[in-house]
């Protein structure tokens, strides 16, 4: 997987009545403190001597400039009071997410004078840009030094990788969904004009026809099926993994093709009589290199996907489950299970493709995953509401079962098991091995989707937001 790299456009700003030279000086210190976290930014400095932003004239050409560089998110340290009007119509043009921050300021001096008065300011900005109905993300007033400041850029960086992602998602659609499977229906047209989510639908004979291309051509075949000897057992005969290394090697082709970052595939039936094998160990492969794929044609499920890799700066593979049954011994146990398509890095041992639980064609993956926190999370939505169900939880010990699978356990399962019966969800998650509960918590205020916390968490997570 490649990781995420985010660029700010780094934007301080001052007022008038207060010390000029104090917040250049912080412009400095806040811009040196960034590049000692290695975060990539565009300044400012060449709009006019100082490097800061008060004037208003300013806003035209900064605009132009952090457009052109391709920024991802508006970083506006206030290195005295700053100038909230214009942060404002900075922020408001610019339609990307939004860090306010101030360096806390330092003790009077013996004239009892103070020379910046950086709290104060983000108080007036806060209310205007709530006035100008800009979302923004707040990082409390703390040192450059303080191990809030680092925390609360990395998470900005994250919210902000989300955010890019959500608006710029493209879907390859490989079939409908299969007939029996209405709770995985999506409205195309309403995905689009909401969140610009857009889907590119092709029938079952495209995949299958690429399919056939590339067992012509066999170079890049074999290299997959090699990679397949070398980290799993394989169970299934030569000719059926070859089908199995060519519908991977097909369906990334097609998804460079069409320009898109995950895929939904109809994995049954149709595709059993064209091709003979479950796609199960197809999508693993395709998942551990950082191209979500999901299964029954779940366009809600690919966007939880990306969203989740997102939040984890693209270092972190995501695994599509299914609840399925309760644990046998822990009333907060359930377990998440699917046919094979996890990142075989998810895995504690060594998988190995062979048959899965309900179909008799070959192709699927058997592992049991990695325990440890995992969030779990599903962007879903009916009658045109959407939200995002997100939360933690553990894996644990429990029974062995066919396919991928981890148990796992949560504070309140009852909770939880009624918000997906309730809605709008469906009996497929996404999981990820890292807490990114917070990142997309706040990300969503960005999405414009609503945040479900099925933890009831809601004020700790906003307490670990504030700096706490």
């Amino acid at each position: 997987m490649a990781k995420a790299t985010i660029k700010l456009g780094y934007a301080p700003t001052r007022r008038s009545i207060f010390s000029a030279p104090d917040a250049i000086k912080y412009r400095g210190l806040t811009r040196d403190r960034l590049q000692e976290l290695g975060v990539e930014f565009v300044d400012i400095d060449d709009i006019n001597p100082e490097g800061l932003l008060y004037d208003d004239r300013d806003v035209a050409p900064i605009l132009k400039k952090f457009r052109e560089a391709g920024v991802d998110g508006l970083f506006v340290p206030h290195c005295n009071f700053g100038t909230e009007y214009v942060v404002a119509r900075l922020a408001r043009e610019l339609k990307l997410p939004v860090l306010l921050w101030g360096p806390r300021d330092e003790r009077p001096d013996e004239n009892g004078v103070r020379l910046r008065d950086s709290q104060c300011g983000l108080f007036a900005t806060g209310k205007v840009l709530r006035r100008f109905q800009v979302p923004f993300t707040y990082m409390t007033n703390c040192r450059l030094t303080d191990p809030e400041f680092e925390r609360g850029i990395r998470d900005f960086l994250a919210v902000c990788n989300v955010v890019r992602v959500f608006r710029h998602t493209r879907i390859l659609q490989i079939a409908p969904r299969p007939f029996d499977f209405w709770s995985t229906m999506c409205n195309e047209g309403e995905l689009l004009e909401k969140f610009n989510i857009q889907l590119s639908p092709i029938p079952m004979p495209e995949l299958t026809g690429m399919v056939k291309k590339v067992k012509e051509e066999e170079t890049e075949v074999r290299q997959v099926m090699d990679y397949c000897r070398e980290n799993m057992e394989v169970k299934i005969k030569e000719e059926e993994l070859e089908n199995v290394a060519a519908l991977k090697v097909a369906m990334k082709r097609l998804a460079e093709q069409y320009g898109c970052n995950a895929v939904a595939i109809q994995c049954w039936n149709a595709l059993q009589g064209e091709l003979g094998i479950m796609p199960c160990a197809a999508n693993s492969l395709m998942n551990e290199e950082g191209i979500p794929v999901v299964c029954e044609t779940d366009i809600h499920g690919a966007v939880t996907a990306v969203l989740a890799e997102a939040a984890a700066m693209n270092n972190t593979p995501s695994f599509f489950a299914d609840w399925t049954v309760r644990h046998p011994d822990n009333e907060n146990g359930e377990l998440l299970q699917h046919c094979g398509p996890w990142p075989i890095s998810c895995a504690r041992e060594k998988p190995c493709i062979g048959y899965p639980l309900a179909f008799d064609h070959p192709g699927a993956v058997e592992a049991e995953a990695k325990h440890g926190e995992v969030t779990l999370c599903r962007f879903d939505g009916d009658n045109g509401e959407y939200s995002l169900l997100l939360g933690k939880a553990k894996g644990i010990d429990g029974p062995y079962t066919k396919g991928t699978y981890l148990w796992i356990e949560v504070e309140n399962w009852k909770r939880l098991e009624a918000k997906l019966v309730e809605g709008p969800y469906i009996h497929h998650c996404v999981g990820i091995h890292k807490d990114v509960v917070p990142v997309l918590y706040e990300a969503c205020k960005y999405m414009k989707v609503k945040p479900d916390l099925y933890d009831g968490n809601e004020e700790a997570v906003k307490a670990y937001l504030r700096g706490e």
